[in-house]
C-alpha cells in the first residue's frame, strides 16, 4: 500500500501551507502597512509645516522689496535736510535771466512846478527909461516914458478890466486905461496900435498893445501912468512899482 506523501505541489486552496511561510507573510504585510501609514504621517506632517511657514512669512522677493523701500525712504528724507530742493526739470538746468533779473523801475522826474506869475510886471520890459515923474520945463510930467524900438509889444502891468481903449484923450493919442480893481488905475499912451476892448478882462504881463508915437510924440515911447482912487489922480509910478518888485529905472 502506497502512503501520501506531502509535497510542495500544493495547490493556494491548500490547507496546508507551511506555518513559517505564512507567519513570513504576515510580517510583511504589516510591515508595508506600517511603513504606509509612517509615510503619510510624515507627509501631513510636512505640508502643515510648510503651510503654516508659507502662511507666516512672506515670500522672500516681497521681503527684499520692502526693505529696499524702506531704505529708500530713510536716504530721500536725509537728503532733504542736508540739500535744497532741485528744481523740476533738469538737475542742472538754471533759472533764466528773465526770471532772475528784475526789470528796472523807471521813475519818472518830477516836472518842476512853475513859478506864480508875479501880481506885477514892467510894461515893457528891458526898455530904457527916458523921463521920470516931475516936473519937465514947468509942465508936470505925470508919469514914465519908456523907450524901445517903434511896434514894442506893450503888457499889462496887472491884472484888471479895461475901461477905455483907442483915441480917448487928448494928447495921449492912441491909449489904454485898465482898472485893477483895488483903488489903482494904469494908463498906457502914445501906441502904434492897440489890441484890447474896453470890457475886457486882462492878465497881469498879458499883450495889450504895440509901442507908437501917437499923440504929443516926440518919438516912438510908451508914456505910463498909475492914478490912485480916480482917473487923473496920477502918482509917482517909481515907488509904487518898487514897492510891487518892479523897477522901472527912475
Amino acid at each position: 500500500m502506497q502512503e501520501n506523501i506531502p509535497t510542495d505541489s500544493a495547490t493556494p486552496n491548500d490547507d496546508r501551507t507551511p506555518r513559517h511561510a505564512a507567519g513570513r507573510r504576515r510580517y510583511a504585510i504589516g510591515a508595508v502597512a506600517a511603513a504606509g501609514l509612517l509615510g503619510l504621517g510624515a507627509t501631513g506632517v510636512t505640508l502643515a509645516t510648510a503651510d503654516r511657514a508659507a502662511s507666516e512669512t512672506p515670500p522672500s522677493s516681497s521681503v527684499a522689496a520692502e526693505v529696499q523701500a524702506r531704505a529708500d525712504a530713510a536716504q530721500r528724507a536725509d537728503r532733504s535736510d542736508r540739500q535744497p530742493a532741485t528744481p523740476t526739470g533738469s538737475p542742472t538746468a538754471t533759472p533764466s535771466a528773465r526770471a532772475t533779473t528784475k526789470a528796472p523801475v523807471r521813475r519818472s522826474t518830477p516836472k518842476p512846478k512853475p513859478k506864480p506869475r508875479p501880481a506885477w510886471v514892467s510894461p515893457m520890459p528891458g526898455a530904457g527909461t527916458t523921463s521920470c515923474f516931475g516936473l519937465r520945463g514947468g509942465v508936470q510930467h505925470a508919469g514914465i516914458d519908456l523907450a524901445e524900438p517903434a511896434g514894442t509889444p506893450i503888457h499889462a502891468a496887472a491884472a484888471g478890466t479895461v475901461t477905455d481903449a483907442g483915441w480917448a484923450f487928448s494928447g495921449y493919442g492912441i491909449s489904454v486905461v485898465i482898472d485893477h480893481g483895488n483903488g489903482y488905475l494904469t494908463h498906457y499912451a502914445h501906441q502904434e496900435r492897440t489890441v484890447v476892448a474896453v470890457g475886457q478882462r486882462v492878465k497881469a504881463g498879458q499883450l495889450i498893445g504895440y509901442e507908437g508915437a501917437t499923440g504929443d510924440a516926440n518919438g516912438p515911447h510908451l508914456h505910463f501912468e498909475v492914478h490912485q482912487g480916480t482917473l487923473w489922480n496920477q502918482i509917482d509910478p517909481t515907488p509904487f512899482m518898487r514897492q510891487r518888485g518892479v523897477n522901472l529905472g527912475c
